[in-house]
């Protein structure tokens, strides 16, 4: 498991302690409670998770206060599921 995975996994795991932002995540995703299981673990549904702090910086703050994480790992988290993002004017 990379690194990524397992900032995804603890993003999940925080987000379970935290039921208006897990609503909300749903939500979002169009995730069906019941199928959060089966979607661990695959590459689209863990970016999700990671995207999901990326969108909300308070939300991401919040995350890396309470687990230690950095913010810095949850961007290379990031960019392992979805890619660096390179903004060229054209």
């Amino acid at each position: 498991m990379s690194s990524a995975d397992d900032t995804a996994i603890a993003i999940l795991a925080w987000l379970a302690n935290e039921p208006e932002l897990l609503s909300r995540f749903l939500a979002l995703t169009g995730t069906d409670p019941a199928a959060l299981r089966s979607a661990v673990g695959e590459p689209g549904f863990m970016g999700g998770l990671v995207g999901f702090l990326m969108e909300h910086e308070p939300t991401l703050m919040a995350f890396c206060a309470a687990t230690g994480t950095s913010p810095e790992d949850v961007v290379r988290a990031h960019h392992a599921f979805s890619g660096p993002r390179d903004f060229e004017e054209n």
